[in-house]
């Protein structure tokens, strides 16, 4: 049976939910995975804690939460690439990432090295 481009999303965001849970301690609110041709993109809203929104406030703040919680993710990103291999078997090329301090969400692209959404149309 063939595996629909909507399970591989949602797979994806129930992994990556489960993988924020377990490395960084805690999940965001909601998890939206979308496959659009090389690239996954997954947008992770409620990211940020309370605290983390008061010290956004300033520039400086601003700047040390982003690297920080880059960081954090980056130091997973052997985990992240696994969650991607493993649900729906193509390789991560690149990975990219950012939070946005305005709205407390997180952007990460998985780029592969193949169009997976054209296999899955096929």
């Amino acid at each position: 049976m063939k595996i629909s481009k909507g399970t591989y999303e949602s797979d994806i965001s129930k992994a990556i939910t489960h993988w924020e849970k377990d490395f960084l301690g805690r999940g965001s609110v909601s998890v939206k995975t979308d496959i659009l041709r090389d690239m996954i993109i997954v947008n992770l809203q409620g990211i940020l804690t309370p605290a983390e929104y008061t010290v956004c406030e300033s520039k400086e703040g601003l700047l040390t939460i982003k690297k920080t919680r880059s960081e954090l993710v980056e130091s997973g990103i052997e985990d992240l690439k696994n969650i991607i291999f493993t649900i729906t078997g193509e390789e991560v090329k690149s990975f990219h990432t950012d939070i946005s301090s305005r709205t407390g969400e997180r952007v990460m692209v998985f780029k592969l090295y193949d169009n997976l959404e054209k296999k899955l149309s096929e």
